[in-house]
């Protein structure tokens, strides 16, 4: 049989000079590398934005993003998707700072990171695919509420409630301080510019849309605070030698703390559910190799772990980073690494250029990044094709402002998992009274204690004065519960009536 020459792909046949070949991964390196500076630009201001509304020094932000693209970005795992300090996050980690202290910040990040590992480890990674989708949208809406909420006082340079129900409650007095103040007036001008520009910025000829959104308003915001010379609140700069902070004997004592242990768990579950969500979303965005779940919950679990040694933010792998990576051309996950070294170099040598930054133009930003989290357009069809989890949706958003991040999450998953038993437990009562007299009772579907009471209305509803058939011969679940309440409805009606003849099929 003769074999013909495989054809080599297109981009490969192109003709190069006589007597040299084009190395084969040229080309990737040279869309990687213009992908990273893409990414490290959307990443820049994001990473300080993070860090300044978590309550955290600025630097921190970096040093996440940092670890994020150098150590997370050469692990096995996922190839495009872009980690750093998340805005889901930011909530929670404000909350724990304000609680435990930014000294046990380091401890809580790296106890969660050995707690990713050992998921992975475990092959638990997988699990987080079947978290229900409603829960996941509730969850970020809240997150995103919470966050708006927030960043509305930094935009006016006032000091924003702790709890989300008081940040939300403080907005007409936040309104009526704004409006009498000078500095918080021109704070809220920037802030809102830097939105206007957001928001406006897909709109604008496509020569200049390459330019990241983020940086463009930021650097807008900056330029005008500094030629008018506005007197606004700016980052303040330490430096990364200034900022890092190597746990101690007395922070990791806090671990024997129960609210403390309660947070690891948080930040582990909810890191790594966002980063395994954004893993999903990423894949459905590029051809190339798929995540790998387990590989990649345990390089978040050894970002995390550095970052918490280093006493910076906690990562998660982060869509608007990883869509802008693939939309910029990446094919390799040298793209994500390089990212990092351009953080490294910029927080190494140009860290004051951080402090003309005004507060209010990253919280613009960060207003317009927690809008996107919640799903308003999305939130109408689905409440017409599935009202139970449009309701799951708002409950969670609502507990997770009302409560905080943790309990908001468990309420909705509590309801997802009642809703779906609700859901399984059909229950098919049919009552057919026969010319001889008798009564035909037959039961269909799954007999579960959430369908005992139409279940009992049903059986104490017949006469007890006539024969009753009851066949369950068309269940295919009968629990305890309802055992028990069929065998005691079928003592009673033997007493008080002529007889009842049940049929129990096997198995059942």
């Amino acid at each position: 049989m003769l074999h013909r020459p495989a054809l080599r792909p297109a981009a490969d046949r192109s003709p190069g000079p006589p007597g040299r070949s084009r190395p084969p991964g040229l080309s990737a390196l040279r869309t990687d590398l213009a992908a990273s500076l893409v990414v490290f630009l959307v990443a820049l201001p994001l990473c300080v934005g993070v860090a300044v509304a978590s309550g955290v020094p600025a630097e921190l932000g970096l040093v996440t993003g940092i670890v994020g693209g150098l150590l997370t970005g050469l692990l096995p795992g996922s190839s495009l998707q872009v980690s750093g300090p998340a805005a889901g996050l930011t909530v929670l980690v404000f909350a724990a700072v304000q609680e435990h202290g930014l000294a046990a910040l380091g401890v809580i990040t790296a106890a969660a990171g050995l707690l990713q590992i050992a998921m992975g480890a475990l092959r638990l990674g997988r699990l987080f695919r079947a978290i229900s989708v409603s829960v996941v949208q509730g969850m970020l809406a809240g997150i995103g509420l919470v966050l708006i909420a927030g960043q509305l006082y930094a935009m006016a340079d006032a000091k924003a409630p702790k709890d989300g129900l008081g940040k939300l409650a403080g907005l007409p007095r936040l309104l009526l301080d704004t409006a009498t103040s000078s500095q918080g007036l021109t704070a809220a001008a920037i802030g809102t510019g830097t939105v206007t520009v957001l928001v406006l910025w897909p709109r604008l000829p496509a020569r200049v849309r390459p330019v990241p959104a983020p940086l463009a308003a930021v650097a807008a915001a900056t330029a005008v605070t500094a030629l008018f010379d506005l007197a606004v609140a700016k980052v303040e700069v330490a430096g990364l030698a200034g900022v890092i902070s190597l746990p101690g004997g007395s922070e990791l004592a806090a671990l024997g703390s129960l609210g403390v242990l309660g947070t690891v768990v948080a930040f582990a579950l909810i890191a790594s559910a966002e980063s395994l969500f954004s893993a999903a979303a990423v894949d459905r965005l590029h051809d190339g190799p798929r995540t790998h779940y387990d590989k990649e919950l345990v390089a978040q679990g050894v970002g995390n772990t550095v970052c918490g040694v280093l006493g910076a933010l906690p990562m998660t792998a982060v869509i608007v980073r990883s869509a802008a990576n693939v939309q910029a051309g990446a094919r390799t996950k040298a793209s994500r690494v390089l990212h990092g070294l351009w953080l490294l170099l910029f927080a190494a040598f140009l860290p004051a250029a951080l402090s003309v930054i005004p507060l209010a133009a990253l919280a613009g930003v960060l207003v317009h990044a927690g809008a996107k989290l919640v799903p308003v357009k999305a939130l109408v069809p689905l409440w017409r094709a599935h009202r139970g989890e449009a309701l799951i949706l708002v409950v969670t958003a609502v507990a997770v402002v009302a409560t905080n991040l943790f309990e908001g999450v468990l309420l909705g998953l509590l309801l997802s998992v009642l809703k779906s038993a609700w859901d399984t437990s059909h229950l098919h009562v049919d009552v057919d009274e026969r010319s001889d007299g008798t009564v035909a009772v037959t039961l269909a579907g799954n007999a579960t204690f959430l369908r005992l009471p139409r279940l009992l209305d049903a059986l104490e509803q017949l006469p007890t004065d006539r024969i009753v058939h009851l066949d369950l011969t068309g269940l295919r679940h009968l629990d305890h519960a309802c055992r028990s309440a069929l065998e005691s409805w079928e003592e009673r009606h033997n007493r008080l009536g002529e007889a009842a003849v049940v049929r129990v099929p096997a198995g059942v």
